[in-house]
């Protein structure tokens, strides 16, 4: 059985784990302030060409999610975002959990724009209910689709001129970043948005997220905030280690190419033997739609998500290839789709 569940099934790239294991006896100082932390938050400034910001490492997505949006909202405020956002679906309530509502917009590509924001905001006009303060966005979506740079720029000028935060999970950012099409680079992100992090645990690490606060009013106190959700781990070295790693050259991003790349296999193939898909996706998660009797063939072989229903005979899988993907069961996933689809029902 071979799985294109996620990106995180397989362990770290053997340079992170050497690295782990190279400085496994070295004593360091906790909770972040060690040596190979400072290092990897120097190196992250380095690459955006931003000293100004603020870096933190936290150990993953929710984690890092709740302990932000937690942090950078009043009690009477509230998240906005797509009905597909991770807040939204995927994270047992954990925002709504620390107080703080999320409000979803159905969107037709997994992206927010403008008028979705203007929308939630003339649906919450006063003291009666939650005030939108923070919008949130990933990049990529949670189907695979990717911001550009111009609808990133008109988000962030709509958000500033109504005084709202704009906060990026970027647990996909690398494949985002390194998707064809994509025209936006890591160091304007910055410019663009009040914080966002920076994804390993998808992307070669073992697990760490790094979290960059760009608003210097979000700025104070936030590792008394860490503390409080228990995200400042003991053993923060773990996360620095990984992270001097994936950033003291390209190694971040060759990864993130290596998965996207295997997924345009994976679409290539399966656009060939006729098959349409639920989104279109430049990133490492497909979502062809398959006839419910080829799924059933499939998942004798392969594991894989059945993401959406489509019709009485028809289903959208999510496919979703990591930088360890192995080629060749690519190659034999989209050899058995060839081979079990009922010629003409595609």
């Amino acid at each position: 059985m071979y799985s294109f569940k996620n990106d995180y099934s397989e362990g770290a790239h053997p340079r992170i784990l050497k690295a782990l294991m190279k400085t496994n006896f070295e004593q360091e100082a906790g909770y972040g302030e060690d040596r190979y932390s400072q290092q990897a938050v120097e190196l992250l400034k380095n690459r955006l060409g931003r000293n100004d910001v603020d870096i933190h490492l936290l150990s993953g997505g929710t984690q890092t999610n709740l302990t932000a949006i937690s942090s950078f909202l009043k009690p009477h405020e509230a998240a906005i975002a797509a009905e597909t956002g991770h807040i939204f679906t995927h994270e047992t309530g954990a925002i709504e959990a620390t107080g703080h509502k999320v409000v979803a917009m159905k969107t037709a590509d997994g992206k927010l724009t403008p008028a979705h924001i203007q929308q939630i905001l003339d649906g919450h006009p006063d003291e009666h209910m939650v005030k939108p303060k923070l919008v949130y966005i990933s990049e990529s979506t949670e189907i695979g689709s990717v911001y550009h740079k111009r609808e990133l720029e008109e988000l962030s000028v709509f958000c500033k001129e109504h005084d709202l935060l704009l906060y990026m999970d970027g647990a996909r950012l690398g494949s985002a970043l390194c998707a064809d099409g994509s025209d936006l680079r890591l160091e304007e992100i910055p410019d663009l948005v009040d914080a966002f992090y920076i994804g390993g645990t998808k992307n070669g690490a073992l697990l760490g997220e790094a979290l960059v606060i760009c608003n210097d009013v979000l700025k104070a106190d936030f590792r008394y905030l860490m503390k409080q959700r228990g995200a400042l781990l003991a053993k923060g070295r773990l996360i620095g280690i990984q992270f001097v790693e994936l950033f003291r050259d390209n190694l971040f991003f060759e990864l993130a190419m290596q998965a996207n790349q295997k997924a345009a296999l994976l679409r290539e193939g399966i656009s060939e033997a006729g098959f349409e898909f639920l989104t279109d996706s430049p990133t490492n998660q497909i979502f062809p739609i398959f006839p419910n009797a080829l799924i059933a063939e499939l998942e004798k072989k392969y594991a894989f998500l059945v993401w959406e229903k489509v019709d009485g005979g028809h289903s959208a899988i999510r496919l979703v290839t990591s930088w360890a993907a192995k080629e060749d069961m690519v190659r034999a996933f989209i050899a058995d789709v060839k081979t079990n689809r009922v010629p003409g029902k595609a």
